[in-house]
């Protein structure tokens, strides 16, 4: 839409509030509310000025004052709010009204247009699979003197022993629940059942309909693998920015639907130990004046671009879990047994492997590889941009993405596995590896060293050194009486 448009939108539908919406550096979306009466034209380029020192990694409290800048094509009526229009903004400097190289929307940006630059694509398709939990109930608290964590959830194996009106008031507190009596999921077994196993049905119908309502294109909704209640919903593929923005209005639909019914989801990638975490599968292709680039004659139907943008992209990973897998917990997902990818490989259909060739069709438009290693505690703006960098990277240099290994990767011989390169164990090693490889993501000024710098700082500081400070509770239980 032009600004013109939103503003005719705002008539028609009577809107009364504009939301402003922006992305904080870590991933967090921020935003404040105006009367409907102060957005004009002249809004899309003047601004609303904010405090930018109050955002985590941006601006010093001297130098405070920053823009939000509404952008028209992103305006959608708010499903859950009273006649409010939301907006998604970007940010820039007041003085100099230069695009803000913090701002990972204009990250997203500027990697597009870097893209382009090189003359290789003009377009880089991402297709997201993003899987969630919904539990009933959670409840943690963390302090000097105590830590825990409790999850509840009608379908949890946990739940087999009680009685069922016990537990569905231990959930909520509220005995109206549904029954799911001796309906219980086991651990690694909640792939696709059907009611009355998967309670969740109706809710994710009815989060799919409401991203379509907010123009974001949905394939499909389904149960996944975990108990309780681990679902996904899967985004059609688009453009970068484009879906970074859905993905980010993705997660708004799904946590406010889930607590309009009293429930609670979260994007946390392994709330569950022994069980399968929640990743955000990656399905990628680049295209070019309308034709995809990546259909050849190579390995699993691939052209000699596509292999070395998987080569790139695994020559790199290391450094891209930083931003890909941002959290101390990402790497409690990244384990084997639970579907996870460690092992830095490809195949064609295995889905063990850190990248896989989907065979669905075999389309030239639907040629394209799935990286599997991210997952959704991701900023999507500076997880996408940094996977298209280190493509581009592969493309620019040829590099090829080794062998594959088309076998079942975790009943590899101890010999053959330890030819297999790793995901780091931890954040921290992953902050390392980006500390030594970030070369590919300065390129066109996308990444730029402060950026990465911050990055670095802000998770160690906040993140990895505090938790390294904190007793944790299984170290009670195995350190205790030592």
């Amino acid at each position: 839409m032009t600004p013109k448009e939103v503003l005719a939108l705002c008539r028609e539908r009577e809107i009364r509030a504009v939301d402003l919406r922006f992305m904080d550096f870590p991933g967090t979306q921020k935003h404040f509310t105006i009367p409907v009466q102060a957005l004009t034209e002249h809004s899309f380029e003047d601004g609303f000025s904010f405090d930018g020192s109050s955002m985590p990694g941006w601006q010093a409290i001297n130098e405070s004052d920053m823009l939000v800048v509404p952008q028209p094509e992103t305006a959608v009526v708010d499903p859950f709010m009273t006649q409010t229009l939301a907006v998604t903004c970007n940010i820039q400097d007041p003085i100099t009204r230069e695009d803000y190289a913090k701002d990972p929307r204009n990250v997203a940006r500027k990697a597009e247009n870097y893209m382009k630059s090189t003359g290789f694509a003009d377009t880089a398709n991402f297709g997201p699979e993003a899987e969630f939990f919904i539990f009933d109930n959670v409840r943690f608290d963390q302090n000097e003197h105590e830590s825990y964590y409790h999850i509840d959830s009608i379908e949890g194996q946990w739940t087999r022993g009680r009685l069922e009106n016990e537990t569905n008031a231990n959930q909520s507190g509220n005995a109206g629940l549904p029954s799911n009596a001796g309906y219980k999921i086991r651990y690694k077994e909640g792939y696709f059942p059907v009611p009355p196993t998967d309670t969740l049905q109706d809710i994710r119908t009815e989060m799919m309909l409401t991203l379509l309502e907010c123009g974001v294109e949905v394939e499909a909704q389904h149960h996944e693998v975990a108990t309780a209640g681990q679902c996904e919903i899967d985004m059609k593929y688009g453009p970068l920015l484009k879906t970074a923005d859905n993905l980010v209005r993705y997660k708004y639909v799904v946590k406010n639907l889930a607590a309009r019914h009293g429930k609670t989801a979260t994007f946390m990638p392994k709330p569950l130990w022994n069980d399968n975490g929640s990743g955000l599968h990656l399905h990628f292709s680049l295209w070019k004046n309308g034709d995809p680039l990546f259909a050849g004659s190579g390995y699993g139907g691939l052209s000699d671009i596509a292999l070395n943008a998987m080569g790139g992209i695994l020559k790199h990973t290391s450094a891209l879990l930083a931003f890909c897998c941002p959290t101390t917990n990402s790497y409690k997902r990244l384990l084997p047994g639970f579907e996870a990818p460690v092992n830095l490989t490809y195949s064609y259909r295995n889905r063990s492997a850190a990248i896989r060739i989907p065979v669905h069709s075999p389309s030239p438009a639907s040629k394209r590889f799935e990286f599997r290693c991210p997952d959704s505690s991701s900023n999507p703006y500076l997880a996408m941009s940094a996977v298209l960098m280190a493509a581009l990277d592969g493309i620019q240099n040829k590099t090829a993405p080794g062998r594959p290994f088309d076998k079942d990767i975790y009943d590899l011989e101890p010999d053959e596995l330890d030819t297999v390169p790793k995901t780091p164990l931890s954040l921290e090693e992953s902050l390392a590896a980006l500390r030594n490889d970030h070369e590919f993501l300065l390129r066109g000024d996308v990444f730029t060293k402060d950026v990465i710098d911050t990055w670095i700082w802000y998770k160690t500081a906040n993140e990895v050194e505090a938790i390294r400070q904190r007793p944790h509770p299984f170290e009670f239980a195995m350190y205790y009486d030592i």
